[in-house]
């Protein structure tokens, strides 16, 4: 099974002259008007090239507006690439105020599907934490379970680190811990079983981060986080426009007993999407990085388990 996270930054379905059409890879606060028509087309068949490129079995996906949305995408770009069918589609309501919420594509007919979305952090037994996320859902998204027979997915979309980056950091910490408690809850011993947690987990920018990770619930003693694999460096999967600041918000971890069967698996990112600069072709005429398409402000990241 290939296994792969995108965060697809504002899928979104609208009405263009009466017809369907898909938002440009934008972010909400920066209008389509600054992008064409022509262009938003072409911004969506990057990300169809990047997803294409891919091969993946299964693709959690962040930022995807709903099941409509992503269906569009599917049927009118994706399999315009190629791309095998995905005849498995998921996107539930979550808590993202904007209607931004986490979706998947799989190859593969799941054994279940569920939102997490309503989980407060009462629920889970999280009692020190503060009111806000005590007794409200925790979530600021979703965290969508996927279970199939060889292995069970966590989809995730944690908080951004912004406005206020402490009380993000405080968010994201207990998004980990939640994660953790569902999967606890889920398998009488979590270390025995195979499970992946993936998703885009908004770590800031390095050398922004405190001292603390808020994703160590995670990675404590928990889970293995494929990203550890890459030498430094060559892990990150965003940059923050106009710089050369990276971080590594796209993650993948996998459960002790999965760390044990694949020592081997390294992640592979693909960047080539993320921006103009990285055009998959340098055949392309050279024209104002605002006039080109791009798949995504996100990389691609996927790993390979053989036999799952």
């Amino acid at each position: 099974m290939r296994v792969a996270t995108f965060n697809l930054q504002n899928l979104r379905l609208r009405t263009l002259n009466g017809r369907p059409a898909l938002n440009a890879a934008a972010d909400q606060d920066k209008p389509d008007l600054q992008r064409s028509d022509a262009l938003a087309h072409a911004d969506r068949d990057e990300t169809a090239r990047v997803i294409a490129t891919a091969e993946a079995d299964v693709i959690a996906l962040q930022e995807v507006f709903d099941l409509a949305a992503l269906d569009y995408f599917h049927d009118e770009f994706l399999r315009q690439e190629g791309a095998p069918a995905y005849p498995f589609r998921f996107c539930f309501r979550g808590n993202d105020g904007r209607g931004l919420n986490v979706a998947a594509l799989s190859r593969r007919r799941p054994v279940n599907a569920r939102s997490h979305a309503g989980l407060t952090g009462a629920k889970l037994g999280l009692s020190d934490l503060p009111p806000d996320l005590r007794d409200r859902p925790l979530f600021r998204r979703d965290c969508l379970e996927l279970q199939f027979d060889t292995v069970t997915l966590f989809v995730c979309h944690f908080k951004a680190p912004y406005p206020d980056a402490d009380k993000a950091h405080e968010v994201r910490e207990a998004e980990a811990r939640a994660v953790r408690r569902i999967i606890e809850a889920r398998f009488l011993d979590p270390e025995c079983e195979r499970w992946i947690i993936l998703g885009d987990f908004n770590e800031p920018l390095r050398g922004q981060e405190s001292s603390k990770s808020s994703l160590e619930p995670l990675k404590r003693e928990f889970s293995v986080d494929l990203l550890d694999r890459l030498a430094p460096g060559t892990d990150w999967t965003y940059e923050l426009p106009g710089s050369h600041a990276h971080s590594c918000p796209d993650r993948i971890f996998i459960s002790p007993r999965l760390a044990r069967e694949y020592p081997t698996v390294i992640p592979q990112i693909i960047r080539w999407g993320m921006d103009a600069g990285r055009a998959r072709s340098e055949a392309r005429p050279i024209v104002e990085q605002t006039d080109r398409p791009h798949a995504s402000d996100h990389a691609l990241v996927y790993a390979d388990f053989p036999g799952l």
